[in-house]
């Protein structure tokens, strides 16, 4: 595992990062960052939050459901997205930035259909990061908190990621390159539907879609393309306490009692998100 320092700035001071040995990191200002053993750096300003993002529990659970193909076509429409920009531009030099990677499987995913391209990984989950790192360890991984500035340079992302993360429409702006393109997942008020009428997630509000690309047009991103995906996922019991105990909602979600035979049942539960691609407003024109 390494770190690729082009990526990052100082999360104090924002001047440039480089190595200044094996396993330290630092900016001319003195400040000095620790390369954890599992290969990431944890960038944190001093205000940051005492948050600590998903924890094993959650991680694992979303691990075991991705991996088993449940949200594929998601990834597949991603990669289609991605792909679609990446062979029009020099692969071999794309730079790719997961903001919000989770367990790594969309990264992972990305990797394999472009393997020349560099990659980032960043979650404020030190677990988070960790678990992607396992699966793609020539990434650079680094812990941050993306609702605060983020410990990025300016322009050095060609792609950025976002899939059901947190956004920070100015920062995302900031650190996208020139022609680069932000791709952003979000559910759909479908979304789990089956699910959500039994009380075990909160709702998704109707036009989060539209919510999202007002959110980031005051910065300077438009809304490039947008696709909707939706299919039903057959699913049985412990299917569905994975699909509860996946997502942040489940912290907030209420105790459903079931009686009779409906905790055996295999049910369709409707799976149905947005994936919106932005570019800058000067790069989406003509």
């Amino acid at each position: 595992m390494s770190i690729d320092s082009a990526w990052l700035r100082c999360p104090n001071c924002s001047r440039d990062l480089a190595a200044i040995d094996e396993r330290v990191y630092g900016c001319p200002s003195g400040h000095r960052f620790d390369r954890a053993k599992h290969g990431y750096l944890t960038l944190l300003s001093p205000r940051a939050p005492r948050t600590v993002g998903d924890d094993r529990e959650m991680l694992a659970a979303r691990a075991s459901l991705l991996d088993g193909g449940a949200y594929s076509p998601i990834s597949d429409a991603l990669i289609e997205a991605i792909g679609n920009d990446a062979t029009a531009s020099n692969v071999a030099s794309l730079r790719i930035a997961d903001l919000a990677c989770g367990t790594g499987y969309y990264s992972g995913a990305l990797a394999r259909s472009i393997p020349d391209a560099r990659l980032l990984l960043a979650d404020r989950s030190p677990d988070a990061v960790r678990m992607s790192l396992r699966s793609i360890p020539e990434a650079t991984g680094v812990v941050l908190d993306l609702w605060s500035p983020l410990p990025i340079r300016d322009g050095v992302v060609d792609v950025a990621l976002n899939v059901f993360g947190p956004r920070n429409p100015a920062e995302f702006a900031r650190v996208l390159a020139p022609g680069g393109r932000l791709v952003v997942v979000v559910p759909r008020p479908g979304h789990l539907a089956e699910l959500r009428r039994d009380g075990q997630l909160l709702d998704v509000p109707a036009g989060k879609a539209e919510q999202v690309v007002k959110q980031f047009a005051p910065h300077g991103l438009d809304l490039i393309a947008s696709t909707t995906i939706e299919y039903a996922l057959r699913t049985d019991p412990p299917m569905r306490r994975l699909l509860v105990g996946m997502g942040p909602s489940a912290r907030h979600a209420t105790t459903v009692t079931t009686t009779g035979t409906e905790p055996e049942q295999s049910i369709d539960v409707t799976i149905s998100v947005d994936i919106l691609v932005f570019g800058h407003a000067t790069a989406s024109t003509g």
